[in-house]
């Protein structure tokens, strides 16, 4: 069994929303608490994918790179 090169779609959702919320923190501190909000969206979109199979940030992953989830 070969590993593949490509991530899955998991992997690379999971990467975003952690790279995401991270700097909308770092944003948060030192420049508005406004950027908190970019840590709302991608709240709402971990919840949307959980419920629906899909996020904005799947949709265009899917479309735009060809990334397929784990699912089977």
């Amino acid at each position: 069994m070969s590993a593949s090169p490509r991530w899955p779609l998991e992997r690379v959702l999971f990467l975003m929303a952690g790279t995401v919320t991270i700097l909308s923190v770092i944003l948060a501190v030192t420049v508005s608490p406004w950027f908190l909000l970019l840590t709302v969206f991608v709240g709402a979109s971990q919840w949307m994918y959980v419920g629906f199979g899909d996020c904005p940030s799947s949709l265009v992953m899917r479309r735009l790179f060809g990334l397929e989830g784990c699912r089977r």
